[in-house]
């Protein structure tokens, strides 16, 4: 259990013996069938989750549609980040677009690690760089970069979610319509 995730935070720094044991006491593990609701908008996310298997995606509504603001697969970590770190309603809404397999922490449980395992902060703050980064580069693209750009960037970065997302979240995330993308991909 938790093998991919225990060898993801090693490599960031490695993790004593007494961290390791309790952590595999307090991860709480689901399975997500696909379309199914890891987080709603409205309710606190209580919990930051490693995904071992599986695709989902993060939205929100913008007049009255539902508009993709970032994709998280194998060996990513997915939270809701305002509501989890200040602990208030979810604007977002996160949902498995394939079956998936996610471990959780808990908000509280974190906190109690960082106070008591001091290696571990070491590994939320280069996890929080690397997230915090690539939403810098995003922002960046959507703001900068003209569409076809902006899909070349997510073919180049990331293009596993070219595979494996559906066209109108990938479009969404893009800020486009379905139909740029249509002819975005007819011509690469």
């Amino acid at each position: 259990m938790c093998d991919r995730l225990f060898s993801m935070l090693n490599s960031i720094h490695p993790m004593s013996p007494e961290l390791e044991e309790h952590l595999r006491s307090i991860l709480v593990t689901k399975q997500l069938p696909k379309r199914s609701v890891l987080l709603q908008r409205g309710r606190v996310c209580r919990y930051v989750y490693f995904i071992e298997k599986g695709l989902l995606h993060c939205y929100y509504e913008k007049n009255e549609r539902s508009v993709t603001s970032w994709f998280m697969k194998e060996d990513d970590v997915i939270i809701s980040a305002e509501s989890f770190y200040l602990q208030v309603p979810s604007q977002d809404t996160i949902v498995a677009l394939e079956d998936t397999i996610v471990h959780g922490i808990s908000y509280d449980e974190l906190q109690f690690i960082y106070r008591n395992f001091m290696e571990f902060n070491i590994i939320g703050r280069v996890l929080t760089t690397k997230y915090y980064i690539l939403s810098e580069e995003r922002l960046f693209n959507l703001r900068k970069e003209k569409a076809r750009d902006r899909y070349l960037f997510l073919l180049n970065s990331q293009p596993e979610i070219i595979n494996r997302a559906a066209a109108k979240h990938i479009a969404s995330y893009l800020g486009i319509s379905e139909e740029t993308l249509s002819r975005i991909r007819s011509n690469i």
